[in-house]
């Protein structure tokens, strides 16, 4: 009997990483496609304040018309509204609605709607203000942390406009991949380091312009302040810089330099290799969340364990994307198994344990869940998350599911995995492969939720 719901479990767990075919038909083609963002901003001589443009074109793929597009503010959860640290002024390709959801979120009506495949740009003034705190959005005495800090285009789908509220427990994130070119005007004795490849060039006396270019990114993120960096490069060809701030030493900086190299590589075996050319750590242990993840661009404390897993994101959310409000088990708990392998955990009695708070707790909830159970997100999604991936890995064996997961990964590259795709799960796992008892049980299938 134990083998039976080995089985079906294993199946279950195929089936919520592969995915059913939806029940019925609607047009639910993600939508702006293809961002390409413009932006030119100024700092003062701390780089705590950035003024400037900002500009996007994009695309509508869906057959259904965009008569408006939204601009998610996320960072304005940082502010009192409606006294934000980033504000949009002088919109141009539409007319703006006054902010909304705390004012993280503002409406711009179209002038006419945005037929299928017919492109538009929208422009507007910007100015962001870092407030005081070792933050993701956040100031550290003279460092700067600018996270979420430029406005990007909210995504509609099959289950309408994604305007959820920010959460500060984990990510409310959901972005398609999109292309970057920006420009940070500066003072030469800050360094900037960025999502994306930076190129700098002298600027104004005393100034220096970086130039940062991304592509196929789901957002954009950069810091400032007077970093110690140190650069190196992987085996495979990727530059790595490490940003440090003052207070830590050269030997935990070159420490962790070994770690992302190492991570990087192991993560790009498994799941296949890093595109983005530059990857940027900048560490500091006032941090107060351990570390956080942007494309090629991830804040950290000194810990091997937890900067191994903010690169794994760089897959696991960055390049396989996830709408991270309604879904965080489908990047945190396939980071955290990532960060085990990379450590070389195998996650034997990984369940000892556990302990089900009640029948309404399960891996897969939304962050809405989360943020009202803030004390078991850690522990559920990250921890009990990648226990059942150990467990889909011994029920279907180790070179099965280093298969199934560069597989996934590959069919999935750039896009969005939604938790029910529309590829069909694969074949169950012949008995042979289950072992005989363990943790992996129904009841254990259930905490995913409704099949």
């Amino acid at each position: 009997m134990m083998r039976r719901f080995l089985i079906t479990t294993a199946a279950a767990l195929l089936v919520l990483v592969w995915g059913v075919p939806p029940a019925h038909a609607v047009d639910g083609t993600r939508t702006p496609g293809s961002p390409s963002y413009t932006v030119t901003l100024t700092s003062n001589t701390s780089g705590s304040t950035w003024t400037g443009h900002e500009s996007v074109t994009f695309a509508n793929p869906s057959a259904d018309p965009l008569t408006e597009v939204y601009l998610r503010l996320w960072d304005n959860y940082h502010g009192t509204c409606p006294s934000t640290p980033v504000t949009v002024t002088n919109v141009t390709g539409g007319t703006p609605s006054p902010l909304s959801v705390s004012c993280t979120a503002m409406k711009i009506a179209l002038p006419t709607p945005l037929a299928q495949n017919q492109s538009a740009s929208i422009g507007f003034d910007l100015s962001i203000v870092v407030p005081s705190g070792a933050d993701r959005f956040g100031r550290d005495g003279s460092y700067n942390f600018i996270g979420n800090a430029l406005p990007v285009l909210a995504v509609r789908d099959a289950s309408g406009w994604h305007l959820d509220p920010y959460s500060n427990n984990g990510e409310s994130f959901y972005a398609l991949t999109s292309d970057y070119s920006v420009t940070l005007d500066h003072p030469t004795s800050l360094l900037v380091p960025a999502t994306g490849t930076s190129v700098d060039t002298p600027g104004t006396s005393g100034r220096t312009i970086t130039k940062a270019t991304a592509k196929n990114v789901r957002e954009f993120a950069w810091a400032a302040g007077p970093f110690v960096k140190t650069t190196s490069t992987t085996t495979t060809g990727v530059v790595v810089n490490v940003y440090r701030v003052s207070s830590i030493s050269s030997g935990s900086a070159s420490s962790m330099m070994t770690t992302a190299k190492n991570a990087l590589v192991g993560h790009a075996g498994r799941f296949g290799a890093y595109p983005y050319g530059e990857a940027d750590v900048v560490l500091d242990n006032n941090f107060w969340f351990g570390g956080m993840e942007y494309p090629g661009f991830v804040l950290d404390v000194v810990s091997s364990t937890a900067l191994a897993h903010e690169l794994a994101h760089q897959w696991w959310y960055g390049i396989v994307g996830d709408d991270e409000y309604a879904s965080p088990w489908l990047d945190e708990s396939f980071t955290d198994y990532a960060t085990d392998l990379y450590n070389g955990i195998s996650g034997t009695n990984c369940w000892n344990s556990v302990s089900w708070q009640s029948s309404a707790e399960k891996i897969s909830n939304s962050m809405a869940y989360w943020d009202a159970h803030s004390s078991r997100y850690g522990t559920v999604v990250y921890t009990y998350g990648k226990c059942a991936l150990h467990d889909l890995r011994r029920a279907i064996g180790t070179t099965a599911m280093q298969n199934l997961l560069k597989n996934y990964a590959a069919a999935h590259w750039y896009g969005v995995r939604p938790p029910r795709s529309s590829r069909p799960p694969p074949r169950r796992p012949p008995p042979s492969t289950c072992p005989p008892s363990g943790p992996l049980t129904a009841s254990t299938a259930d905490r995913f939720g409704p099949r």
